[in-house]
């Protein structure tokens, strides 16, 4: 890959999506490690075409130039799914251009998976929006950290930004109904978060700078939790998360992906509670995710739900 400072955001979007496809949801940047010079005396026969490569050295890569931290062996076969360079280059990037870091394991270099304790440790005091001036409380999550089952929301209204708590106010009492009684799961056991951490000015819907201040935490929350369903409650999650803008009657009750994890589109409590003819609709989405919970495909070994698009 290019230097990606190099690269104008269109050019850089599908390599993104291309490392995306390939497992990858963070890169990192860190400083190329100079190789350490050999004091043998030791000679090898050297074929004249790497001596004339050698006379005539490419340019080295910048020092901070973006990379996988995980190495890949030399041996593995790359996707063909790569995305191209203007002028009939190649389209597969080339891994090898860099030296191979020793290492025991395949991916010893990549770091750890996040916990939400870290996760709510950086998001310390937010003032990262305008939203902080009125709040009182922020409304991080709750629910089990290894959660099978994790439900995103819009942002906190009065009772949640009273109590630091997602989904406790009417909305939230059908919610955990919705939860209880129609999947016969503990509240407890799922994990409940919203776009934003913190009430918009009467319970508004939030604005684009304010999402996008929040994204990334309940992005980073997610791939922390690494659940086997998403269930997106209403259009800004929805939005949100599959990074499109449609109607809830194109997105509702189909299967989508998040990060590799299967997502389903449904209506927002609040929204059934002005609307409850509409919760028929909202139980047959509730049933096709206990559905795939049951089902044998529906574990670490088939996370693909049935007819998912890839948000």
């Amino acid at each position: 890959m290019d230097d990606p400072k190099r690269l104008l955001p269109a050019e850089l979007a599908p390599w993104l999506k291309y490392y995306r496809a390939l497992g990858f949801t963070h890169l990192y940047r860190r400083k190329r490690q100079p190789l350490a010079s050999s004091g043998g005396e030791e000679t090898l026969s050297v074929p004249a075409a790497a001596t004339a490569r050698a006379e005539n050295p490419p340019p080295s890569p910048p020092a901070n130039q973006l990379y996988l931290s995980a190495a890949l062996p030399a041996a593995s076969p790359l996707p063909e799914a790569a995305p191209g360079k203007p002028g009939g280059e190649s389209s597969v990037p080339a891994f090898s251009a860099r030296p191979v870091p020793q290492a025991s394991t395949l991916f010893e270099s990549v770091a750890p998976r996040e916990t939400l304790e870290q996760i709510r440790e950086d998001l310390g005091d937010c003032r990262r929006c305008k939203l902080w001036k009125g709040r009182q409380t922020i409304v991080f999550g709750s629910g089990n950290p290894k959660a099978e089952l994790l439900f995103v929301g819009e942002g906190p209204g009065a009772d949640e930004d009273e109590q630091g708590l997602p989904f406790v106010g009417r909305a939230g009492q059908l919610l955990t109904q919705m939860i209880e009684k129609g999947l016969k799961i503990p509240r407890p056991e799922v994990y409940i978060c919203n776009i934003i951490k913190c009430r918009p000015p009467e319970n508004r819907k939030p604005e684009r700078d304010e999402v996008a201040a929040c994204r990334q935490f309940v992005e980073r929350q997610i791939d922390a939790v690494r659940p086997r369903v998403i269930v997106a409650l209403g259009a800004t999650a929805a939005e949100t998360l599959l990074e499109r803008h449609q109607s809830m009657g194109s997105l509702r009750g189909q299967w989508h992906q998040f990060h590799g994890v299967p997502l389903l589109v449904t209506y927002h409590p609040a929204f059934l509670l002005r609307d409850p003819n509409r919760k028929p609709e909202a139980w047959a989405d509730l049933k096709k995710v206990l559905a795939f919970l049951q089902s044998p495909g529906g574990g670490e070994q088939g996370r693909t739900a049935p007819g998912a698009v890839s948000g």
